[in-house]
Parts: C-alpha cells; structure tokens; sequence
C-alpha cells in the first residue's frame, strides 16, 4: 500500500506550527510581560526562564515554512503575496527580539534599557504580525487561476485586528503562566495576577473571535452546523469536543490559579491553544489555502515528496529528542542569578 504522501505533509506542517505556537507562544509571552515587571531582577528571572529554548522554539517555525515552500509550493506562492506585509514585520521583530535578547546580557549597563524595550517591543508586534497573518488567512484569501488575485492590504481588517489583539492576551497568557511555574517568591506572585488578567481577556477575545468567525466568514458558520436557515445539530454535535476542550483548559487553568499549582495554569493554556488549532483544522480541512485550494491541489510531485520525507524522518526524531533533552535538563525554578552565556 502506497503512502499517502500529500496528507502526511499535510500533517508534518500542521503539527510543526502548532508545536511553534505552542513553545514560542510562551516565550514570546513573557517578552510581552516585560513592562510589567517590578524590576530588574525580575526581568533578569524572566528572561533566564526561556534562555536555553527560545531560539530552539523558533526551529519550528523553520520547519513549518519551508516544509509548506517544498511540499506544498501553490500554496506558498498565494499565501506569501497575500500576506506579505505582515509575515516580513513578525521577521523583522523576530530578528530585533533575537539581537535584544543577547545584547541585553552582554552589551554595556547603559544599553541595558534600550535592549530591554527593544526585546518587548519585538515580542508584541511579533505577536500582533502573526495574529494579522492568522485573521487574514482565516478570512480567506482570492484566488483566481492557482494565484493571488487580491490586493496587498487584504488581510488588514477589523476581523485581522481582532484575532491579533486575541493572539496577544493568549501569548500573555502561556507567558504568565510559564512564569509562575519557573518562579518563585514576589516574581512567581505577581505571574499569578498576570495569569488572571491574561486568561480572563483570553477567555472573552477568544468568545469574541469565535463569534465574530461565525457572523463573517459564512463557509466557517456553515462547518460548525450554522447556516442562512438555522442550526443543524447534527453537524455541529461531531464538533463539540473541541470547545469543550478550549473550556476545559481555562478551567484548569483557573483551578491551578486558585490552588496556587504552579505546572497546571500552564497546561491549561495550552490545551486552550490546542483546541483553538484543532477548531481551525475543522473548519478548513482539506483547504491549505482558505478556501479554494485544497492540500492535494497544492501539493508537489511524489517523487519530491517522498524524497524529502526520507530526511524528514531521520532529522525529526532528532529535533524533537534534543528538544524534549533540553526542556529536562533545564527543568525547575529559576532566579536573576541563574546565569546565561
């Protein structure tokens, strides 16, 4: 029996940006908290939480955009011209993060400031970019011919605006969340109120969105059961574990909170950012472009698919195993004095 190789491709992509939303969604997170830090210390504990995996969480990102250039090129070519703007500024905010996060350790006290408004400054509109790329692919994108046929501000709208500002209470929220897991004392109480405040606005922008989804994008509504003439049960019922799960993780979440558990806050984040994905693969598969193109239609030849899935089964297990050795070796609370060269 033949390997379907189009739906394995499919599969490698979508769980490398989900594992990227995931990992970096924490780290950027806790960039976007910087502001609110007392001092510091403070700062210093919160940057030694995420220094031995930051740029390791970034690989996935890697992973998921040039395996979506050589799987599936159609694909690539309509979604980076409709999204171009956006997708160069989360690159160039990446790149100042980056270059903030090693010149706020080594450059001069003087400078120390700067790189530090610099690295929250390159976390938020890194989140804002991607949540401008997330709302603009949800709303769809034109396609005529197998290319872009819009025009170069498509995705901005009220819609993108919001899934970003969404995207910037969940970041804060996994960021919040991961704090008060590796702090302690002042820093893992204030993590605590960050958490609170950071679920609470995700809780009500990810209602938001949903809604908003639903009202806007018909094609959506009419997967979820909702269409011009009323509500089919029947379709919506198969879907239902997924809000279920979204509503299971905020109230872990908030369990954890209130019984002052320092790893379950966390997990619940994440299970909320699961069902968030999982609920977006519902409502578009088979497309990999919203919502004229289907992963087959966009997918290369055989040949090249199966050719690259040969290095892909030998370098993945790789990637993952260091990934999964570093989060145990680096595991535990952390503290200004932690150290990072």
């Amino acid at each position: 029996m033949s390997l379907d190789l189009p739906l394995i491709w499919a599969g490698l992509i979508a769980v490398s940006v989900l594992l990227y939303v995931l990992l970096d969604g924490f780290d950027l997170g806790v960039g976007i908290l910087f502001p609110f830090a007392r001092s510091p210390a403070e700062r210093d504990a919160m940057m030694n939480s995420i220094a031995p995996y930051w740029d390791g969480n970034e690989t996935w990102l890697v992973l998921g955009g040039g395996g979506l250039f050589a799987a599936f090129p159609m694909a690539y070519a309509i979604v980076g011209p409709a999204l171009y703007l956006p997708l160069m500024l989360m690159l160039l905010a990446l790149i100042l993060r980056g270059v903030a996060f090693e010149f706020r350790l080594h450059g001069r006290k003087r400078g120390k400031a700067l790189w530090t408004a610099a690295f929250a400054t390159g976390s938020l509109v890194a989140t804002l970019s991607q949540g401008l790329v997330l709302g603009g692919y949800i709303q769809g994108i034109a396609v005529r011919d197998g290319a872009f046929a819009g025009g170069p501000f498509d995705w901005l709208t009220p819609y993108s605006l919001l899934v970003a500002v969404g995207l910037v209470a969940g970041y804060a929220l996994l960021g919040a969340t991961w704090v008060a897991w590796r702090s302690e004392h002042q820093l893992h109480d204030d993590a605590r109120r960050w958490s609170l405040i950071a679920g609470g606005a995700t809780a009500v922008l990810l209602g938001a969105v949903s809604l908003a989804t639903l009202i806007v994008h018909p094609r959506v509504a009419q997967r979820w059961g909702f269409t011009g003439e009323g509500f089919d049960p029947a379709v919506f019922l198969p879907h239902l574990p997924i809000p279920l799960l979204g509503l299971a993780g905020l109230a872990l979440a908030a369990w954890g909170l209130w019984k002052r558990s320092h790893h379950a806050p966390f997990l619940g984040a994440l299970l909320v950012f699961l069902s968030g994905y999982i609920g977006l693969a519902a409502s578009f598969f088979p497309n990999i472009v919203p919502y004229d193109v289907s992963f087959r239609q966009a997918a290369n030849e055989p040949g090249a698919l199966g050719f690259m899935l040969v290095g892909v089964a030998i370098l993945l297990p790789v990637i993952l195993g260091y990934t999964a050795w570093v989060y145990w070796i680096f595991r535990g609370k952390v503290a200004a004095d932690a150290g990072y060269h």
